[in-house]
């Protein structure tokens, strides 16, 4: 078996080249106490925008009072960033009109500052912390939503995103994502030689963190969405395989012994399984390994190439690429193996297919014309759009919403240098709005998005 060339990672080695035909933890997150202040004002808890329209004008909305509160925290300002970066609406800050958090707004005041919506609040104590804020539809003149949460100041943060998702659900009516990290695979050093080493952040950027030390080349890191546990692929010890990783205590483990390699790990939906491809003579099949034992199923035997596999969200069936048909394609199987039926006829060849939370859409890489891209179908083929185009775009991940994918967008190299190379994280809404690169502090790839925080 020839290497990857310059580390590619090996969900996607052969999509380009033919490649296979021939110690810090993370502290889990101290608990928080939430309480609300009042009813909700919308009836049925209804949203209150039309999200093609935000798209195009977004909501103007007013932040004030979580800003400058004890101990230099800026809540409000979290809460302002991540409202603004979904594209969806446009913060007016404070909007030079005073609120208390404990009465209610003048509208005519805000109605005045172009605010269609306004959330007040006040942060009290130190340690423990006392967020409280109020959403209010300023048109209607109504509370939507309040609440109050206490938790310790070093979390603060994370109340942040929190009320941020609450405002994005009273608001557009589906859950947030905003409480949630990212996992990464952080390159450094020259092109054609990176150490390429485990990463995490939030999915602001913000409490970005390096898990493994750069020994050995890692690869398609991917959350567990009920342990904090990260599967990806590792070259430790020369041996190509799967492995684990403990957030909480930063030791790494094998999962799963097998003779050939083993990549492209995924986990089922529940979180008791893992679903990952293994070499075997000039092609790869699916098996399925179980979390607790790491007793091993085969799921597929075609003699082709059977890799990338993802589950639908009910666990019931499997997406993945094969070339079993002559040319690299997305097929779809039930979860317990056989029946595998084919759902890609666009023109080029299909790469890491991954199932959206909401079981609507499936997104994939795809290589045509010598053109990357990124795009989605719905799980019987039908539909299929191209979301974003580039010199090299792939390895898509959606937010626990399935409203944003998540991409990994790479530049040309210059020359043998690799000067002008850069390989940095990207992302867009699944409509193909509001585009934008994702702060790392180096290049980066492989992202996976993780489920709502516990």
């Amino acid at each position: 078996m020839k290497p990857i060339d310059d580390a590619r990672r090996v969900e996607t080695a052969f999509f380009r080249r033919g490649f296979l035909a021939g110690a810090a933890g993370l502290l889990a997150t101290p608990a928080l106490a939430q309480a609300p202040l009042a009813a909700p004002g919308t009836p049925g808890g209804q949203p209150i925008i039309d999200v093609p329209g935000a798209q195009r004008n977004p909501i103007p909305i007013a932040i004030t009072g979580l800003s400058g509160s004890p101990g230099g925290v800026d809540v409000g300002g979290v809460v302002s960033a991540d409202l603004a970066r979904c594209g969806l609406f446009r913060p007016l800050g404070e909007a030079g009109f005073a609120a208390d958090a404990a009465t209610t707004p003048n509208f005519q005041n805000w109605r005045a500052s172009g605010a269609h919506a306004l959330v007040t609040g006040q942060v009290t104590g130190t340690d423990p912390l006392r967020v409280e804020f109020r959403l209010w539809d300023v048109l209607q003149g109504t509370q939507i939503q309040g609440t109050a949460y206490t938790t310790t100041a070093a979390n603060w943060r994370r109340i942040a995103h929190i009320v941020a998702d609450v405002v994005y659900e009273r608001l557009v009516g589906e859950k947030g994502y905003f409480d949630t990290r990212i996992v990464y695979v952080a390159a450094s050093g020259r092109r054609g030689s990176q150490s390429k080493r485990l990463a995490i952040m939030d999915q602001d950027s913000a409490n970005n963190r390096i898990l493994t030390d750069g020994s050995w080349l890692v690869l398609t890191p991917r959350f567990n969405p009920v342990r904090d546990q990260i599967a990806f692929m590792s070259y430790a010890n020369n041996r190509p395989r799967v492995y684990l990783f403990d957030l909480g205590t930063g030791r790494q483990t094998t999962f799963g012994e097998f003779e050939g390699m083993s990549f492209a790990p995924r986990f089922s939906p529940d979180g008791g399984s893992c679903i990952l491809s293994v070499t075997r003579g000039g092609g790869s099949d699916i098996f399925v390994v179980d979390a607790a034992t790491h007793a091993a199923r085969r799921l597929t035997s075609s003699g082709s190439i059977d890799t990338s596999p993802c589950y639908s969200p009910d666990g019931s069936q499997i997406v993945f690429n094969s070339d079993r048909g002559g040319d690299q394609q997305l097929y779809i199987m039930g979860a317990g193996g056989g029946g595998a039926r084919r759902i890609s006829y666009g023109h080029g060849r299909y790469a890491t297919p991954v199932w959206s939370p909401r079981g609507d859409l499936i997104a994939f890489t795809r290589l045509s014309g010598g053109t990357f891209a990124i795009g989605v179908m719905a799980p019987d083929g039908s539909g299929e759009r191209i979301l974003s185009e580039s010199f090299s775009v792939e390895g898509p991940t959606f937010a626990p919403n399935g409203r944003v994918l998540m991409f990994c967008r790479e530049t040309q190299a210059h020359d043998s240098s690799g000067s002008g190379y850069s390989a940095r994280l990207v992302s867009i809404d699944i409509t193909g709005f509001n585009e934008r690169q994702v702060p790392t502090g180096s290049d980066a790839s492989d992202p996976a998005w993780s489920p709502l925080n516990a």
